[in-house]
């Protein structure tokens, strides 16, 4: 049992420094909760813990063996996913900004429902193929035929969860209301410097190899 423990500790570290990495997840939760409230960041994480489940689900029964000999299947999942991050790309360059209606309290900006959010995190995070390579070329590796099942549903809940913290984490903190307006003078600029990123990544990830 103690080599189990240590591939958890393994993996968990090396899980949350490809979570903390700038990537679409990370422009996303940025995004949606500057811009939206704290609710929205937190639905957007949920989203992205969700599609972290969906990834240690295909490699828990097997499909990550079928994908990894696949050079058809990768590069289906990588062209659909950098065709959606250039589609989120486009989109956030041609905003004009994000008008503030406020009330008396001063409330936040209602740029998307909680369920929008929740599925803008869950498909950007599916449908990114830098999570699909992780999960085929680490996650795996802590997998084995002597791996007990409920060991392995302890892995890949441990990855949903920390996913889900960090990015509650970032929301809290860019949703604190003296942060937040900060931002929002600069709404315009920042969904440019977003969506140029988004652009560049679904660039990248299309020209990428298997």
């Amino acid at each position: 049992m103690d080599i189990f423990w240590l591939n958890w500790l393994l993996l968990a570290g090396v899980f949350f420094l490809a979570v903390i990495s700038p990537g679409p997840d990370f422009v996303v939760a940025v995004k949606n909760a500057i811009m939206g409230s704290r609710k929205i960041g937190v639905m957007t994480a949920l989203g992205f813990a969700v599609g972290v489940c969906v990834h240690t689900g295909y490699t828990l029964i097997g499909l990550a063996t079928i994908i990894a000999q696949s050079v058809l299947v990768f590069n289906l999942i990588k062209y659909v996913g950098a065709a959606y991050l250039l589609y989120m790309g486009i989109k956030a360059l041609r905003s004009k900004g994000f008008e503030m209606v406020q009330d008396d309290l001063g409330a936040n900006p209602v740029l998307m429902t909680p369920l929008q959010a929740f599925y803008n995190g869950l498909l950007t995070n599916i449908l990114n193929p830098k999570a699909t390579l992780f999960f085929l070329a680490v996650f795996s590796q802590f997998i084995t035929p002597e791996t007990p099942m409920i060991v392995q549903v302890g892995y890949a809940a441990t990855c949903a969860i920390i996913c889900f913290l960090w990015f509650t984490a970032v929301s809290f903190v860019l949703t604190d209301w003296l942060i937040k307006q900060r931002f929002l003078r600069f709404s315009k600029t920042i969904d440019r410097l977003c969506g140029g990123f988004l652009i560049a990544l679904s660039v990248k990830l299309a020209l990428s190899k298997a």
